[in-house]
This record gives structure tokens, C-alpha cells and sequence, in this order.
């Protein structure tokens, strides 16, 4: 015989993400001089009742008394609670309306404002319980029903006990009156709800800790809403990706691991061992050898350009994702180029050296405009093109190399080859990615064909030029300067030195790989990458991802979806479709998207199925990961 579950489940800061008396008083002191003071000691107040520092009665007396509210304020209250109903309750909203019977909300709280909240999501009248307020004729909140238990110490167990449930009793709430009733002995366990508040007095006696009522409906298989609780998805981001990404991935309900640093390949392929989602940024190396423990990832997002530093074909073998912000950074480092060739032709870095050193340098020698001199872009993609548009804008004469055919911006003109184009120019820059055929890419013959006097620019990957090339090149005069933002060796963080053979070099500009450094582009990007990714874990959308076929799907609507990838071999889709039909399941919508190494297929089905449709579909040979979205 199946034991019945029965959920007791807290009002303020559980239910609803705030706490109501907090709220109340925002409403009842708004034009009150001392509001803000009056507010902070009903929080104080809140925060030691919860902890157990102060007797809930005496928590209850002293709040009420600061508020000074009144019945006509009641309404405005319901009205902001219903907007501020806790996410993972919203999410869960069908569990909720058909488990009623047995769901129950035992509150400190008042039922004046918990009824109407609770009720819209199917719970029964009957089965909330809490506070009364008592009010004077002039409708100013005098006190409350001081018989009711819930008005008293251990009021919550005593609640409880009254009712005489049978089954299993689970409490989920965040302070210490919730915890007090498994503490008591009516209740089977107490899940500590940290959703909206940590409080680790109380947490420390919890028998689980729930970041979510998903993970609640996880542990004990009760989930309808979604195969996996948000809150198992574990997020590490490296290199201090911007605070934007961590906290929308943490809204989002992921348990996320900041590390400021980037980490060894040894270090990351310990961590990745239980890592959901990784995040970094260009120092980071996603290998094989990194990649063989990670069988837990879904999709690793690049806080940059390139992609380089990550093994996209182990990721496709193993069904990993991979996302970057392609366009997010471009006015960044085109602005950085157009600053730097004009400190270059006008010997700014020298020049402000000297001045540091007391020496007074005022001459014009070496020193340039850039108008009417001929730039020339290594690299004619999302930033080469768009610093071909402002440069010409400046004046240059501008030319470009792309070993694709890119179609000339303005009165852009292509050289016919990478010779041509370092022979005829004054300034070359450098955007090209970190594929490996662009190793060495500068080197000395190539350096050697540059103009005397000539100037090089490197904003793209440290490997594309001959470094110890350049630093002969600089020092014997052949070339007038330089501005290397980006190395083939670089410090894994701020705290390691720098080292290179440039450091001294006349007229050399010297950058820690700052180019999409600004405030601006690294917002940006950690805006984009993180909604790409959860975008994708929520709906298998796989727009963007530069390893994965990209897919467009619609929102998913009253199905679910069935998310299969696999090595592209012919007749998969045909046996994925023969199991739907051998179970009788009608397919509402498919797509299919290969490219020469994985097939990815989206199905949504409109019925239930057995758990063995799932286990056919994962055990199709070829068959690299299978998930469900309902």
C-alpha cells in the first residue's frame, strides 16, 4: 500500500518570496518621517524571530505595534503578494492544484492576506491555517486572536497534531518555527527552503536543504513540471565573468560556483566531475583529457569571442553544447585599434614615458597623422569590417586580406593576397581567429615584408605572431612600433607576473588582453551567453551554438519534447519514429538539423508514455544524449 505524503508548507519567504509584515509596512509607513528606520527594525524583528533568538510571540507583539496599520491597507498587500508568489511555486502550479487534498499551509501569518494568495493556485481554504488580526472599529489593526495557537510558541506542532494526518508528513519552510515541528516529533522531515532566504541556523537542521520546490518534488519523485530540478544544475564560471552572468544564472534556480581565476587542465578535470554548465572566458582550456570527466555537462559558454580554447569535437562526441558571443565585443576592440594606431604614429607611449621620468621631449619627429595613410585589416569578419568603416571614417586609405570572400565595406579594397596586403601598408592589424592554421601567421619573412617604418597591431590570438620575430623587427628599427594585447603565454590571473621578450621595446604598446574589456562588452556578454544557454536547456534551442546544428524551435505548448542527439548515421530517425509509433504516440511537431559528425532531433508528443519509450530511444544505437522537456 502506497504511504500518502502530506506537504506542511510555510507562508512568508516560502510561498511568497518576501515577508508580508515586511511588505505591510512598506504600505503603512510610506509617509511616515521615520519610515525607513521603523522598516529595518520590523526586518531586525523578522530575522530574530525566525532564527529562534526571540519567542514568535513577542516577534509577533513588537512588529504589529511598529506598523500601525489598518484593514483598508489589507487589499493593497494581497494585491503586491500575488506578484511576489515564489518562482519554483509558480512553476509548480499543476502539482500544486492536484496534490490540494493533501497539501496544507500552516503559517504564522495571517489568513487575511495568505487565503487569497494560496487559493489561486488550488489550495483549499480548509487547509490553511494561521493568525487572525483583531480590529478596532476604526479598522486599525488593534492585535490578534491571541487563543489561536499559531499566536503562540510551538504554535505550529500543536496545529499539526489537531489535525490527525495520516501518512507521511514533510514540512518545507525557512525559519525555525518550521523546523521546530519535525523538532517535535509530528512531522517525518523538514526540508529547509532556501529559494528566497538562507538562514543557516536553520538550515544546519534540516534533513535536506531545498534551493526550490522542484528539488522537493525531485527527491521524492513527485515532479510533473520538469525532468530535473534547476536547482541539481551546477554552474561553474571562471575568470570573473561578469557579476550580470552569475546572477542570471542564478535566478534561473543553478547552483553557481564563482572562481575568479582560470584553472589548470588538472585542476578543471577534477572539477568538472559534478559541473552542469561551464562557464569561462579565453584562458580557460576545455580538452580531452577535461572533457573525459565530464559526463554530467550540458553546454559550456565562452564570456568571449573565440572558441579555441575549447575541444569542439570531444564536446559534439559527448552532446555538449557550446555557446560564445560572436558580436558582443566588436565596437570594444574596434575602438581599442583606432586608439591605438593613432598612440602609435604619434609615439604617445614613449612620449608619456619620458614625461614620467621628468623628461621634457616636445618634437614632431616620428610622429604622424593617420589621415591618408593606407591600414591593413588581417582578418575581414564582425571586427575587421566594422574597423574598416570607422578607420575610413578617420580618414585611412583602408585595405583588407580574408582567406574568405568578404564583400568590401565603403571604398574598402581586398589584396589579392596576405604579401600584398603587409607590403603595401603603413598600420596592420590583426583579427583573425585562433584556428590553428593561423599559427605563426606573422612570422620573420612575413615581418620582413612589412614597410620600414610599418606598425603591427595583434588584437586576435597571442600564437598569430612570431614574438621573439617581432622583438628583432622592433629593435633593429625595421618596424616604428607595435600594440600586442594578446600572447601566446599568458598569466592565469592578476596575481601572476607577466613575461615577455616585448617588455622595453621602444614604441610598444603592451595590453593584458583587455581588447573586449569594457564595462559595455562585458555586460553584453554575459547577457548573451547565459540566455543562450538556458534557452537551450529549456526549450533544446540550439540558435547560436557553434558546434551543435542550429536549430529555431518554437515554445513548447501543452507536449512534451523529446530532445535526442546522435552521430549522424543514416536510418536513426526512422527507428526514433518507429518506437513513438510501436507505443501508439502521436508526434505534434519534429525537427531535424544535422551537420557531418551529430544529428539533433526535437520531437513534442502530445500524451503520456511509458518509461520504457524512454529507455527504447536512449538504447538506439548511435544514440549520444537524450533529455525531456515537459
Amino acid at each position: 500500500m502506497t504511504v500518502t505524503k502530506k506537504f506542511i508548507i510555510d507562508f512568508d519567504s516560502t510561498f511568497t518570496k518576501v515577508e508580508a509584515l515586511d511588505i505591510l509596512g512598506e504600505i503603512s509607513l510610506k509617509d511616515d518621517p521615520e519610515k525607513a528606520k521603523k522598516l529595518q527594525a520590523i526586518k531586525d524583528i523578522t530575522d530574530q524571530g525566525m532564527e529562534g533568538k526571540l519567542t514568535f510571540r513577542e516577534s509577533l507583539v513588537q512588529r504589529l505595534n511598529i506598523l500601525d496599520a489598518n484593514k483598508d491597507q489589507i487589499s493593497e498587500l494581497i494585491a503586491s503578494l500575488k506578484r511576489k508568489v515564489s518562482d519554483s511555486f509558480q512553476r509548480n502550479k499543476e502539482f500544486l492544484k492536484e496534490n490540494a487534498a493533501d497539501i496544507f499551509i500552516i503559517s504564522n501569518g495571517f489568513k487575511d492576506f495568505v487565503v487569497p494568495i494560496v487559493t489561486e493556485y488550488g489550495i483549499r481554504p480548509e487547509n490553511v491555517f494561521a493568525n487572525e488580526f483583531v480590529y478596532a472599529d476604526s479598522g486599525k489593526i488593534a492585535g490578534f486572536n491571541e487563543e489561536n495557537p499559531l499566536s503562540k510558541n510551538n504554535g505550529k506542532p500543536e496545529t499539526i497534531r489537531k489535525l490527525n494526518l495520516e501518512g507521511d508528513i514533510y514540512v518545507i519552510g525557512d525559519g525555525y518555527t518550521d523546523y521546530e515541528i519535525k523538532a517535535s516529533g509530528v512531522a517525518n522531515k523538514f526540508y529547509a527552503f532556501t529559494e528566497n532566504v538562507h538562514r543557516p541556523s536553520v538550515s544546519s537542521k534540516a534533513d535536506h536543504i531545498a534551493p526550490s520546490l522542484d528539488e522537493i518534488l525531485y527527491v521524492n519523485k513527485m515532479n510533473k513540471k520538469f525532468s530535473y530540478p534547476k536547482s541539481r544544475i551546477n554552474v561553474l564560471l571562471l575568470e570573473n565573468v561578469h557579476p550580470i552572468g552569475i546572477e542570471l544564472m542564478k535566478e534561473e534556480g543553478y547552483n553557481v560556483e564563482v572562481i575568479s581565476s582560470a584553472l589548470s587542465e588538472e585542476e578543471l578535470a577534477e572539477k568538472i566531475k559534478k559541473v552542469s554548465v561551464l562557464g569561462i572566458r579565453s584562458k580557460t582550456q576545455v580538452t580531452s583529457k577535461v572533457l573525459e570527466n565530464a559526463n554530467r555537462l550540458i553546454a559550456i559558454g565562452a564570456f568571449c569571442i573565440g572558441t579555441n580554447q575549447i575541444d569542439l569535437e570531444t564536446c559534439q562526441e559527448k552532446g555538449i553544447a557550446v555557446f560564445n558571443a560572436p558580436f558582443s565585443n566588436t565596437r570594444s576592440v574596434v575602438e581599442l585599434a583606432i586608439a591605438e594606431i593613432i598612440f602609435l604614429m604619434r609615439r604617445l607611449v614613449d612620449k608619456t614615458s619620458s614625461m614620467h621620468q621628468g623628461i621634457w621631449d616636445k618634437s614632431a619627429s616620428g610622429s604622424f597623422e593617420i589621415r591618408g595613410k593606407k591600414l591593413g585589416i588581417i582578418g575581414y569578419g564582425n571586427i575587421g569590417s566594422q574597423l574598416s568603416v570607422l578607420a575610413e571614417n578617420m580618414g585611412l586609405d583602408v585595405y583588407y586580406y580574408d582567406v574568405v570572400e568578404r564583400l568590401a565595406l565603403g571604398n574598402a579594397t581586398k589584396a589579392d593576397s596576405l604579401d600584398e596586403l603587409l607590403s603595401t601598408c603603413d598600420v596592420i592589424t590583426l583579427h583573425v581567429d585562433g584556428r590553428k592554421s593561423n599559427e605563426m601567421l606573422i612570422d620573420k619573412e612575413k615581418l620582413a615584408l612589412m614597410k620600414k617604418g610599418s606598425y603591427l597591431i595583434n588584437l586576435s590570438r597571442g600564437h598569430v605572431v612570431d614574438v621573439p620575430a617581432l622583438r628583432d623587427a622592433l629593435e633593429s628599427g625595421h618596424l616604428a612600433g607595435a600594440s600586442i594585447d594578446v600572447f601566446p603565454s599568458e598569466p592565469k590571473n592578476n596575481s601572476e607576473p607577466f613575461v615577455s621578450e616585448l617588455i622595453g621595446m621602444p614604441n610598444t604598446i603592451l595590453t593584458p588582453h583587455i581588447g573586449g574589456s569594457t564595462l559595455e562588452a562585458q555586460q553584453n556578454i554575459a547577457r548573451f551567453v547565459p540566455g543562450k544557454i538556458i534557452e537551450y536547456i529549456n526549450t533544446g534551442n540550439t540558435y547560436n551554438s557553434v558546434n551543435f546544428p542550429n536549430i529555431q524551435l518554437p515554445f513548447l505548448q501543452d507536449a512534451h519534447r523529446l530532445i535526442h542527439i546522435h552521430l549522424n548515421e543514416p536510418g536513426i530517425m526512422a527507428r526514433i519514429n518507429k518506437v513513438l509509433a510501436d507505443y501508439e504516440i502521436n508526434i505534434v511537431g519534429q525537427y531535424l538539423k544535422t551537420n557531418e559528425k551529430i544529428g539533433y532531433v526535437i520531437t513534442d508528443i502530445d500524451k503520456a508514455y511509458s518509461s520504457k519509450v524512454i529507455d527504447e530511444l536512449k538504447a538506439i544505437n548511435g544514440t549520444i544524449r537524450f533529455r525531456v522537456l515537459y
